[in-house]
């Protein structure tokens, strides 16, 4: 019984360890990813190099899941107000907020979110218009967007140091789902949102493997979506 179970055991991993690498041999040998080098964009190359821009004795990385009203956004703002309250000057402080999964669509400029629908997607409402956002509520925010009027948006928030990057898993997937509602090519329309990311945010690998990476350089870790 017991050498039974060790080669069930083993022919469990090895077929695992032979999916996983069909798996990826699939991804890198499928056209849309391999001959096309807008799957591989330079941004991610400067990922790692990167995370050296955090900074300070306060450090905080928020793991933005969701959009979930801006709070991924708010709390990156909580944490410098807080953090100024108690006497620690801006440059002693890094927030940064990973921008994955439901969250993702944060990191593009107003232009992708008219032309794509993001707030129906992301059911994200602009209380200006009562309707589906066409703007990206988040960078630039109009007064009324935010619960409270002195919270910054990520613009202000970049300028006072504070870090935001895109998950590139997530912007595939959604790239993808929004080719095949509107009939386009998905090398395009990943192409394009690329183009068209907000000023200094960073594209990375994974979201998961940039909350490890700000972990790794001493940042402590809140959910935040």
């Amino acid at each position: 019984m017991a050498e039974n179970a060790s080669n069930t055991r083993r022919n469990f991993i090895s077929a695992m360890a032979m999916g996983v690498t069909a798996s990826s041999l699939s991804m890198l040998t499928n056209p849309l990813y391999a001959s096309d080098e807008r799957f591989f964009p330079s941004q991610l190359d400067q990922a790692d190099a990167w995370f050296k821009n955090i900074k300070g004795k306060h450090r905080i990385v928020y793991d933005g899941a969701n959009a979930n009203n801006g709070l991924p956004i708010i709390w990156n703002w909580a944490y410098y107000a807080s953090n100024n309250q108690t006497g620690s000057k801006d440059e002693a402080i890094t927030a940064m907020t990973v921008l994955r999964h439901g969250a993702t669509g944060i990191a593009f400029d107003n232009s992708i979110w008219e032309k794509y629908e993001l707030g129906s997607y992301f059911k994200i409402t602009d209380t200006h218009t009562q309707k589906p956002s066409v703007r990206n509520l988040y960078y630039e925010p109009k007064q009324g967007d935010f619960p409270l009027p002195e919270v910054d948006g990520i613009k202000n928030l970049q300028a006072r140091g504070a870090l935001f990057c895109v998950c590139d898993l997530a912007t595939k997937k959604l790239t993808k789902n929004m080719a095949a509602k509107m009939k386009l090519d998905p090398a395009d329309v990943y192409a394009e949102w690329i183009n068209h990311l907000l000023p200094g945010i960073q594209l990375v690998p994974s979201g998961v493997w940039a909350l490890g990476r700000a972990q790794e350089h001493g940042c402590g870790y809140i959910y935040a979506g």
